[in-house]
């Protein structure tokens, strides 16, 4: 589904991302982890060119998205992002701030989108907050909500950026358990997270990165259990 060729990013002198060249399947569950500063979230943002690569291809879906003249917004509808800030419009109400989306760009009628809405806040045990304002809302009930608003696009990917970082410790639980359901479900997903357990049990595959590279890579089982690199084990060392 995607194919990142040479990728690399510039802030100035500071280089983000060193030359990294990855594919990710379809239905793969990528968790990336790594200390700050790493590049991770850069990694992710570029792969829908929220950050613009200063060198190397991308393509999704066939499609390369790096190349001159792609109208990467149409390409974005199938991108599904959640961040770390949940970015909900405050002065619309939950199921408002699900349908604006696919009914301004004419994906589904407001009828269709209502209907979706309602269809995927039950889904995650938000339907009885649809006319809810999001500042009535609890952190986690506002990033299962961003989420629902992601999903109602019906994406061929979902990326996460790190959506449990801004969450109270007993909240994280209620966000990581609709994406182990989205990951059940075949959801091709990459996820940028310090949440090793999540990695553990969710993840068919992980990437380790470090200085703007891949350090190493694997299944959960050969990462936690049988690290190579010794950047790897110096890491865990310090987080778990």
């Amino acid at each position: 589904m995607i194919y990142v060729k040479n990728l690399c990013k510039q802030f100035g002198d500071n280089h983000v991302l060193k030359d990294i060249t990855e594919h990710i399947a379809p239905g793969e569950k990528i968790v990336i982890i790594g200390p700050s500063g790493s590049g991770k979230s850069t990694f992710l943002r570029c792969l829908n060119l929220l950050e613009q690569p200063t060198s190397g291809t991308i393509q999704f879906d066939g499609t390369e998205i790096t190349a001159h003249g792609i109208d990467i917004n149409r390409i974005r509808r199938q991108m599904g992002m959640v961040f770390q800030h949940f970015n909900l419009f405050a002065n619309l109400t939950v199921k408002k701030n699900i349908t604006l989306t696919p009914v301004c760009l004419k994906l589904m009628s407001e009828a269709e989108a209502e209907q979706e809405a309602m269809r995927l806040l039950e889904r995650v045990g938000l339907a009885d907050k649809a006319d809810n304002y999001p500042g009535q809302l609890s952190g986690g009930q506002k990033q299962r909500v961003a989420i629902v608003r992601a999903l109602a696009m019906k994406p061929k990917l979902m990326l996460f950026d790190e959506p449990t970082s801004a969450l109270d410790p007993e909240m994280v639980g209620e966000v990581l358990t609709v994406m182990k359901e989205l990951a059940d479900d075949g959801m091709t997903m990459i996820c940028v997270t310090h949440e090793m357990g999540f990695a553990r049990e969710v993840a068919s595959r992980v990437l380790f990165m470090d200085e703007g590279v891949i350090v190493e890579q694997g299944t959960p089982d050969k990462i936690f259990n049988h690290p190579e690199s010794p950047r790897l084990k110096d890491f865990f060392g310090k987080v778990l």
